[in-house]
C-alpha cells in the first residue's frame, strides 16, 4: 500500500455530517495561502479528476486500472494524475516495473466527503 494512502471510505449520508476535521477555526487567509487553497479547489472543480479521486478511495491501483475503471484514455488519466500529484491531492509508489497511485492521505478522502455532503444537503433543501 502507498504510504499515507487514505483507507477506503464509505459512501457519505445525506442526512448526516460526516466527522468534524480536526483542525482549528481558521483565521481569514492570507494571500499566498489564498492562492494555494484555489488551486486546489481548482483541481477537484474538474469532474474527471473527481471521478479519478472517487476510484482512488476505494484503494491504491494503476494508471491502466484507473483509466479503464474511470473510463478515460490512459494518457488523458496520466496527466490528470501528473496534476493531482503535484497539488499533493495523490502520492505514487513504484511496485517493481508498475506505478501505483493512492490518495495523498485521509484530508483528501474528507476533502472528498465534505464537497459530497454539501452537494447532497443543498439536494435536500430544494
Amino acid at each position: 500500500m502507498v504510504p499515507g494512502a487514505a483507507a477506503p471510505a464509505s459512501a457519505v449520508d445525506a442526512q448526516s455530517a460526516p466527522a468534524a476535521l480536526d483542525v482549528p477555526a481558521a483565521a481569514a487567509l492570507d494571500a499566498a495561502d489564498a492562492e494555494r487553497v484555489a488551486s486546489t479547489l481548482q483541481a477537484l472543480a474538474t469532474p474527471s479528476r473527481l471521478r479519478i479521486l472517487s476510484r482512488l478511495r476505494q484503494g491504491p491501483c494503476t494508471p491502466k486500472e484507473l483509466a479503464a475503471d474511470v473510463r478515460m484514455e490512459q494518457s488523458s488519466c496520466s496527466h490528470q494524475l501528473r496534476l493531482l500529484r503535484n497539488l499533493g491531492l495523490v502520492a505514487r509508489e513504484r511496485q517493481g516495473r508498475s506505478v501505483v497511485y493512492a490518495l495523498y492521505d485521509d484530508h483528501v478522502s474528507a476533502l472528498l466527503d465534505q464537497a459530497v455532503y454539501h452537494v447532497a444537503h443543498l439536494r435536500v433543501g430544494d
